[in-house]
């Protein structure tokens, strides 16, 4: 899924650069500057232009509306040309310093106006959204064991960011099209380098509410459980986000004096900065979605088999309710199938024994199965896993190489994660997930997070990377 998005992305920003060489020819690199007048009643017939360098640039006749003297410039070779404005009387009324490139573009350093700048902003703007509706297609169509995978938390995640990035220009694009003299390019050169952190801005109220709710949840799981380091992730991620909110306030209201050099060089480490927390904030908000989304999911009822993965049970062989929640999700899908479609499906309690359980957890929950009546001829056990890639993996090896359409039940928080590695086994399923106990829930989930990005470290990585050095390299060429 991740190649198609890609290749549609690279498709989309080729067709915009076509569009705005498309519209550069129609304008025969003509620039329009402006320079304005706070004078009452003076019209383009008393302006008077006066160049340095006549072989550089050429200008048409200047006009005159809304206090702006707007003068058309165009392109005759490439280097630098002064254009003095005064009045019929010799009075000065600004200047003009134009810089024409060898591909006949015309900069104005004291705006960062260009040639087609209006057109190449209005491109950046629709492929920042057309992006974000890429990517949310992308993730909507992932359906059935499709949807457990890494692009799907891709998709999730930053499809928001190039959302709120492209609404962002869409406000700047709008402000510099219709008041260029208020709004410059300049102005939107910084916007588009600290995308970042509006990013951050937008989302911060998200991001507060969310800390909040990680601390609440937290709170109460110590209180129920104890301390443990597994205890308080769930306050370690609120605090990252909130310190990391304050201190990127903190970076961007200091100012650094000295040459340009210096202020360029600040201002590009903070857009890093940002960047990197943008990029842990749509990671997050991607397994958050996807994780969401996977525990309300519920598969078609027309499962071959039903895979229930163990977790811990109690020493005299009975099941632990989180054990328990999930067998009897199971069952309560076992038996809504066979009442709908007469189908009955396969059950697989799967799980092997460790060092301090007297049986394995598939036999503990196959005996708890066996209590429920369901026949034995309909329970298939896998009793040699460790972990949840051995529950899929091994469990793939029960069913055989006919193969079926594959349920797994799971603790909500634990759906998505086990569908990755689901996938990872090559066993596409679909999960379905028992309730626990709202406390417990977000501090789980924190955990699956971290197991999923602990899983992919190198591609996480290069993602990051790639995002570091593209708002960076923009930041020391822009800025």
């Amino acid at each position: 899924m991740m190649k198609k998005v890609t290749i549609q992305v690279a498709a989309l920003a080729l067709v915009l650069l076509m569009i705005c060489a498309a519209c550069r020819l129609a304008t025969r690199n003509t620039y329009v500057a402006r320079v304005p007048v706070d004078r009452a009643g003076i019209g383009g017939e008393d302006i008077r232009l006066t160049g340095d360098s006549p072989d550089v640039v050429r200008h048409d006749a200047p006009e005159v509306r809304d206090g702006m003297v707007r003068i058309s410039i165009h392109p005759q070779r490439p280097g630098e040309a002064f254009i003095d404005v005064n009045d019929a009387a010799g009075n000065d009324l600004g200047e003009l310093r134009v810089r024409v490139s060898r591909l006949g573009t015309v900069y104005d350093p004291a705006t960062g106006g260009f040639t087609g700048d209006a057109v190449a902003l209005t491109a950046f703007t629709a492929f920042c959204l057309l992006v974000a509706a890429i990517m949310y297609r992308a993730y909507k169509s992932m359906r059935g064991p499709a949807f457990y995978a890494y692009a799907t938390i891709y998709t999730a995640g930053f499809s928001l960011f190039a959302l709120l990035t492209g609404l962002t220009m869409l406000v700047i694009t709008v402000r510099h099209i219709s008041r260029p003299h208020e709004y410059s390019m300049l102005a939107a050169y910084d916007a588009i380098t600290t995308a970042s952190w509006r990013f951050m801005m937008l989302t911060a109220p998200l991001v507060g509410a969310f800390a909040l709710a990680m601390a609440v949840s937290n709170a109460a799981l110590l209180r129920h459980e104890g301390f443990s380091l597994k205890n308080v992730l769930g306050i370690g991620v609120a605090l990252s986000l909130v310190l990391g909110e304050a201190l990127a306030h903190f970076l961007y209201s200091r100012s650094v004096p000295g040459p340009i050099w210096r202020m360029r060089l600040w201002h590009t480490l903070c857009n890093v900065y940002a960047t990197g927390f943008a990029w842990f904030e749509c990671m997050l908000v991607g397994v958050v979605i996807c994780g969401v989304r996977a525990a309300r999911h519920i598969p078609g009822l027309d499962a071959d088999y039903i895979l229930i993965l163990g977790c811990k049970f109690r020493s005299d062989g009975t099941l632990s309710p989180l054990l328990k929640g999930r067998v009897d999700k199971a069952l309560e899908f076992w038996h809504r199938q066979r009442a709908q479609t007469g189908k009955e499906a396969v059950l697989i309690p799967s799980g092997g024994q460790g060092a301090d359980e007297p049986i394995s957890e598939a036999e503990a929950m196959r005996r708890y199965i066996d209590a429920r009546g369901i026949p034995a001829d309909r329970v298939r056990v896998e009793d040699q896993s460790r972990n949840t890639y051995q529950n899929m993996a091994c469990s793939k090896a029960v069913i055989g190489p006919g193969g079926g359409k594959v349920v797994y039940a799971t603790t909500n928080y634990h759906v998505f994660r086990s569908g990755v590695w689901a996938n990872m086994a090559g066993l596409p399923a679909e999960g379905v997930g028992s309730r626990t106990h709202w406390w417990y829930w977000p501090n789980a989930f924190m955990r699956e997070w971290a197991g999923l990005m602990l899983n992919r470290v190198p591609q996480a990585l290069m993602l990051l990377a790639s995002m570091l050095l593209f708002f960076g390299a923009l930041s020391m060429t822009l800025l």
